[in-house]
């Protein structure tokens, strides 16, 4: 080994050396830097210096609006029964059975009973029993109001007895539908046809009384009338010969040949007078008090062959039995559900329908029902589109369909509410696709209902920054230059966590700040103050 090798090894280790402590170094003041001491931690940590939290006035619609959830249904359903008393027999189903969905129409079957069809008609009775001729009350009148509306005669509404016009409009109804009418069975046809041979034969027997009546009266005074004339022209003539014979002089060599003595005249008259009492006996009606006796009985069985005629004509009337027919205060009808088929037993409800108008029922506290009049629009989202809807009712449940309620709008504040302090609305809802239809059955939905609302934009702050004064005037903090003081303002109303300002003492105008609350200090070191938002669903009912 040399002594410039020596050396050059030296200064490498030298320099190498140098280089570590410059790196070290450097370290060093990078660490020092991301190092902070127990001391400047706290002193870091240390809140800032409380101040007063301000926003802006603004200008903005404020709009006040009560949110329910209701169920999605339809309007007015009704369970449908009918009387099979007078079947006299079970109440099987053998046809016509309705698919949920269904429309129910006026004038058609809703289902087949032992092979009789069940018609739905409009009317607000429901049926108590069979209509037949003679009977009367309101459900004949309801019939009649039926048929017309379904275009059948039925006859006058307004008369209350079924007569031969409701029967023949029974009659079309059944022909409407497809099915034989109902009749009173071959007994009653019998009866008809016996009460006509029974008119028939009464006819006659009046036409022969009277023909009886007819003949005595001709045996009275047919020919002895021309008989009694010519006695009565005899008798006159006898007389007036005598009166002109006894006038004549008396000669006495040729005496007359006539008997001019009085006896002769008083006998003269006497026949004159007898003759003409005669003839004035005939022109008497003769003695037909027999036949005519006969002829009133005659006439009095017709008028009872009559009367048993008509009897069973009416007995004959097409009925309508109680148990093929059910009234529905409005038609059409969507069915709901269908809790027979074909084979079964009819045996009490058969089906469910209802209108086929969708409505949404919802349950709301007692206030917010009574901001809610029928006829306040309001909305609901469907598939992200939003529909209109209408309230139709507000109604008090009853304790029943209160326990029972699904609907409402969730709040547990109001959940235990006694039924008295409980409202059920009834929503209608506006024009559907088919595809909303479809999603909203049997849905529970979010419904919302502007109640009140500014006109336009107005100046609005916080609720927050509201304050109550001595005499409980409202103020706000209005913060001005780093300085701020109080202003009495006079609001409207609030809604959505803001309140309008309608008049301020001083001029309080859109983006000047008003003070909605105070920093300070908290042991974990956080600021706390009032959100302007915190009351954005105050004057809502919770979901």
């Amino acid at each position: 080994m040399n002594i410039s090798t020596h050396v050059s090894g030296g200064r490498r280790t030298i320099v190498a050396m140098a280089v570590v402590a410059v790196l070290c170094l450097t370290l060093g003041l990078l660490l020092s830097r991301l190092i902070v001491s127990p001391g400047q931690a706290a002193a870091n940590a240390a809140p800032p210096t409380a101040g007063p939290i301000s926003v802006p006035v603004e200008s903005r619609v404020i709009g006040n609006e009560v949110v329910l959830r209701g169920d999605v249904g339809y309007d007015d359903p009704v369970a449908l029964t009918i009387e099979t008393g007078d079947l006299g027999g079970a109440a099987v189903v053998t046809g016509q059975v309705k698919e949920v969905g269904a429309t129910v129409d006026a004038a058609s079957v809703v289902l087949e009973v032992v092979g009789r069809p069940v018609i739905a008609l409009p009317g607000d009775l429901p049926t108590y029993r069979t209509l037949r001729a003679g009977v009367s009350g309101p459900d004949v009148q309801q019939l009649k109001a039926a048929l017309r509306a379904v275009g059948l005669d039925g006859g006058d509404p307004a008369g209350a007895t079924y007569d031969a016009a409701a029967a023949a409009g029974v009659r079309a109804l059944y022909q409407k539908v497809g099915y034989e009418a109902p009749t009173g069975g071959d007994e009653v046809k019998d009866a008809v046809k016996a009460a006509q041979e029974n008119l028939t034969s009464a006819q006659s027997e009046v036409r022969s009384a009277e023909s009886a009546v007819a003949a005595a009266a001709r045996a009275g005074n047919g020919s002895s009338v021309t008989e009694l004339d010519g006695q009565v022209r005899v008798a006159e003539a006898r007389l007036a010969y005598l009166d002109e014979q006894c006038a004549q002089p008396v000669d006495p060599e040729n005496p007359a040949s006539v008997d001019c003595t009085p006896p002769a005249r008083v006998e003269a008259e006497a026949a004159l007078a007898s003759a003409r009492a005669a003839r004035a006996a005939a022109d008497a009606a003769p003695d037909t008090t027999a036949e005519r006796e006969a002829v009133r009985a005659a006439r009095d069985r017709l008028t009872a062959a009559r009367q048993a005629l008509g009897e069973a004509q009416e007995a004959a009337l097409t009925p309508l039995p109680a148990t093929e027919v059910v009234y529905l205060p409005s038609l059409p009808r969507r069915v709901d559900a269908v809790s027979v088929q074909r084979g079964g037993v009819v045996q009490g409800k058969f089906m469910s329908v209802s209108g086929a108008t969708v409505q949404i029922t919802a349950s709301a506290s007692r206030a917010d029902a009574e901001l809610m009049q029928p006829g306040t629009a309001g909305s609901i989202t469907v598939d992200g589109a939003e529909v209109p809807v209408t309230v139709a009712e507000v109604t008090v449940p009853d304790a029943a369909a209160a326990a029972g309620d699904g609907g409402g709008d969730g709040g547990d504040g109001d959940a235990k509410a006694p039924t008295g302090e409980r409202r059920q609305v009834v929503f209608t809802v506006g024009e559907l696709t088919a595809e909303q239809l479809a999603s909203l059955q049997g849905s529970n939905v979010r419904v919302r209902v502007p109640v009140s609302s500014t006109d336009g934009a107005v100046l609005a702050v916080p609720l927050a920054a509201l304050t109550a004064g001595p005499g409980g005037e409202s103020r706000v903090e209005l913060l001005q230059d780093g300085e701020s003081r109080l202003v009495e303002v006079t609001t409207g109303l609030a809604a959505g966590g803001y309140v309008e300002i309608k008049a301020s003492k001083a001029p309080l105008e859109e983006g000047d700040l008003v003070v909605v609350g105070v920093s300070a200090d908290t042991d974990e070191g956080e600021d706390t103050a009032e959100d302007p938002d915190a009351d954005a669903d105050a004057t809502k009912e919770e979901e």
